[in-house]
């Protein structure tokens, strides 16, 4: 039996499966094993981690590690200033999370009956981040972009993506479509006036609509709220 020794940065210690909270310690294992399979097996995905230290010696996942190893291990640290807008897919227990992304502008995809093997080729293939509760999901060797949610409340979940992805620059709410994520259209008054309530026919003039499902918007009360409700993320 070969034995490491884990160190965990600030953060990685609550994904611990079995030594949750546990910032350093001694982890069994045996025969060949690479850093990326250990550190899955304590339960934190490799989407989770940042620089990994073996011996004081900078290592990457495929690390074969020693007995007797001391390995320190911080957790992702996003890009401040991201050059390229971040895309994203999610998983079906995500729904109100992928509402509120499409709120800030953000193409994010979603369909609720997606298995893991769709989700995990639509990120792969598609170049977008995977966003999920999944542990096992973001384990999969193919994803090298992902994040593990970990609150239960979807506004927490949406504070979450935007430290973790450093949204911040790229929010631009009133453009895509809330529904099925297309982007929206401006729209002439006179062309949707028949679909319109009698307050909003009296009061808003600027509308746009999603050419797929052919949603209307416009910037009334809920449009506030949803500004509101950015402004308090921070």
């Amino acid at each position: 039996m070969k034995v490491a020794h884990f160190h965990f940065d600030e953060g990685l210690p609550p994904l611990l499966a079995g030594h949750r909270g546990e910032s350093d310690l001694r982890y069994p294992f045996t025969g060949p094993q690479s850093l990326k399979h250990l550190v899955e097996s304590l339960g934190i995905p490799h989407t989770e981690i940042g620089p990994v230290r073996a011996n004081d010696r900078a290592v990457a996942s495929n690390y074969q590690v020693q007995d007797g190893d001391d390995v320190t291990v911080v957790g992702f640290q996003p890009s401040p200033d991201p050059a390229i807008e971040p895309r994203f897919v999610l998983d079906g227990h995500l729904g109100r999370l992928a509402s509120y992304v499409r709120m800030l502008g953000l193409d994010c995809l979603y369909e609720s009956s997606a298995d893991d093997e769709q989700l995990a080729e639509i990120a792969v293939s598609e170049s977008r981040a995977l966003v999920t509760r999944d542990r096992r999901l973001l384990m999969r060797k193919a994803i090298t972009d992902g994040y593990l949610i970990r609150s239960l409340v979807p506004r927490e979940q949406l504070a979450e993506v935007i430290a973790r992805f450093q949204l911040r620059r790229w929010i631009k709410p009133f453009q895509r479509c809330i529904r099925c994520n297309h982007q929206l259209q401006p729209v002439r008054k006179e062309d949707v006036i028949d679909r319109l309530e009698p307050l909003t026919r009296r009061y808003f003039d600027d509308f746009r609509i999603c050419p797929s499902c052919l949603q209307i918007y416009w910037k009334g009360s809920h449009f506030d709220r949803m500004m509101l409700m950015i402004a308090e993320l921070g």
